[in-house]
């Protein structure tokens, strides 16, 4: 029975294959019907048509799960790649995080650190900008992969960036369509307007060799008789740079902070071989030929009424002992914007071995009138031995010191003193500008009241503080110094405080901060004569209508052969004349 059974069911199988054979059906539903049999080796038809269809239907299943296959194992690879590019963005990120996290470690360390743990600040800039190149690294992955946030970030770029100067010189470029002909009629198109986009470019520096002819010319008829233009004089006499060329050395070094040997590996770059001991040799040819303008300038401020001076430490070689000694710039400087004053405002540096008193004499023994100084002591006594100077004390050194207590904690004494303090800048800032006359009477008016009771309360409150303390310590500098820092009551040109010279020294601290860094923190190098003379033309005060776009030279064969260098001195007097003596009126006026 059981065999019966299955011969049945091998017979029904094989005549529904023949039926569909014969009936005309779709070869897929042929091949259907055939997968669907249960075949096994006891079953197999015996018609030669049945199994040829079996087998084409076999390899057809066997070719469609190998492209499925396919198909997985492709998703397969794209899954992997996927994952791969996520790992690596993870890894990525997971980095720039751990900068990040440093980073914000350091400006941590900077504001809230102790003392000796704060961080450099020009370091800081030096995170900053590892910060935001990482930041713009990210962003310009992200654009490249997302064109909207790409046109995005485009349209806010172009509403943030910043204005060019007027000064510049713009070089147009026009993009022209391939063709103006209409797409519709042929015909030829007019202009109804552009797009104007502005960018930034640069022009790499080229160097040049400048010859200079001078052409002879004789008589025929005249023996003996030459004529020749005479050779211009130059900064160098019988040296390779013009003056130009020196210029440029000097702006390199002592304005962006590059060494000579690294301007020397520069030129080298460009197959040009000067020794680093050759540009130095020009730094200081250009001082002495500028050192005139130096003297001229420190004559004009001495002979001022009220000056600002300041001082501060620059670490400088000490030869033949392996380390480093104290020197110290000192600055005296003018400003008298703020009381309506027509000088021109002018810093001039110099540098003293020492900051003690007798430093202080030697700088200012031309000098006569009001010195508006911190509460060095130096001052002091030059105040004691001079009747003829009268010192002009810093409320903002005054407040700085109760402003180190108040931040330390709770300080009630301390606020109270800069919020009476602040009262006085107040009235400051609404008489800025005025004349001495009208700020004079406003003072006396308005703060002279507040001066007073200031006084009346510190005096009180070091009464029943310990006299050890420090607050009480921070007191007494204040009332020790009461008439000078009262001078402005007095004379309605005195400032509050000293903030002009302080941010004069303020880039002079900077400079030698870069320079121990560069150096190993051991050497800035004694700045002599160079320094200062280079320094103070560098930092004088100047108005961008000022300032004049850098053009390539175009020397004209009309110029005369005289000094082109002497940077508007032609006009004056004998320099040995100026330098000796002040010019007629008294005063020397500025004239760089």
């Amino acid at each position: 029975m059981r065999r019966g059974g299955v011969g049945r069911a091998r017979f029904d199988s094989c005549d529904r294959v023949n039926q569909a054979a014969r009936g005309g059906a779709s070869r897929a539903g042929f091949y259907a019907l055939i997968g669907a049999m249960d075949v096994t080796l006891d079953n197999l038809p015996d018609d030669v048509e049945t199994l040829r269809a079996m087998l084409l239907a076999e390899r057809a299943r066997t070719a469609q799960l190998i492209e499925q296959a396919a198909a997985e194992r492709a998703q397969i690879e794209v899954s992997n790649a996927e994952i791969a590019a996520l790992e690596a963005q993870v890894d990525l990120l997971t980095e720039q995080a751990a900068r990040y996290e440093h980073i914000i470690a350091q400006l941590r360390r900077l504001q809230f650190g102790k003392r000796s743990e704060q961080m450099d600040k020009d370091q800081l800039q030096l995170a900053l900008e590892d910060l935001q190149q990482g930041l713009a690294e990210i962003e310009g992955e992200e654009e490249k992969a997302d064109d909207e946030l790409k046109a995005h970030r485009a349209r806010q770029r172009r509403e943030h960036r910043p204005s060019l100067p007027d000064h510049l010189p713009q070089v147009d470029v026009v993009i022209e369509p391939e063709t103006t002909a209409c797409p519709c009629c042929a015909g030829t198109m007019h202009a109804i307007g552009e797009d104007v986009s502005k960018r930034l470019d640069v022009v790499p520096a080229r160097y040049q060799v400048i010859v200079t002819h001078r052409p002879k010319y004789a008589c025929r008829a005249c023996e003996g008789q030459i004529v020749q233009a005479p050779a211009p004089t130059r900064l160098i006499e019988g040296g390779l740079p013009t003056e130009r060329m020196v210029a440029q050395v000097l702006v390199a070094k002592y304005a962006d902070h590059t060494p000579l040997y690294r301007q020397a590996q520069g030129l080298d770059r460009q197959g040009i071989k000067i020794d680093r001991s050759t540009l130095a040799y020009w730094v200081g040819y250009a001082a002495a030929e500028l050192k005139p303008i130096w003297t001229l300038m420190r004559q004009e401020l001495l002979a001022s009424s009220r000056l600002f001076v300041d001082e501060t430490r620059a670490p400088v070689l000490d030869p033949g002992r392996g380390r480093t000694k104290s020197g110290f710039f000192w600055a005296i400087a003018r400003d008298d914007r703020r009381c309506g004053g027509s000088d021109p405002p002018a810093v001039v540096y110099t540098y003293a071995p020492g900051r003690g008193a007798d430093h202080a004499i030697t700088l200012l023994k031309d000098f006569s009138g009001i010195l508006q100084t911190d509460g060095y002591s130096a001052y002091k006594t030059l105040a004691d031995r001079r009747q003829d100077i009268v010192l002009a004390h810093c409320w903002s050194h005054a407040r700085r010191k109760f402003f180190d207590l108040a931040k330390g904690g709770s300080a009630p004494i301390a606020n109270e003193a800069l919020a009476r303090i602040g009262q006085l800048y107040a009235i400051e800032a609404d008489i800025a500008g005025q004349d001495p006359a009208q700020r004079l009477a406003v003072r006396r008016e308005k703060a002279a009241p507040l001066i007073k009771g200031l006084k009346t309360w510190l005096e009180a409150t070091l009464h029943k503080l310990p006299g050890a303390s420090p607050m009480a310590g921070v007191i007494r500098y204040s009332l020790s110094r009461w008439d000078g820092l009262t001078w402005f009551l007095e004379d309605g040109r005195v400032e509050l405080d000293t903030n002009p010279v302080e941010r004069a020294m303020r880039p002079e601290q900077e400079e030698c901060t870069l320079r121990r860094q560069r150096r190993g923190r051991r050497a800035l190098g004694h700045p002599g004569q160079s320094y200062r003379v280079l320094q103070t033309l560098r930092r004088q005060p100047r108005r961008l209508s000022d300032r004049r776009p850098h053009t390539p030279g175009r020397r004209s064969s009309a110029e005369p052969p005289g000094r082109a260098h002497t940077l508007g001195l032609e006009g004056r007097k004998p320099l040995a004349d100026n330098v000796n003596g002040k010019s007629e009126g008294g005063r020397a006026p500025l004239t760089a």
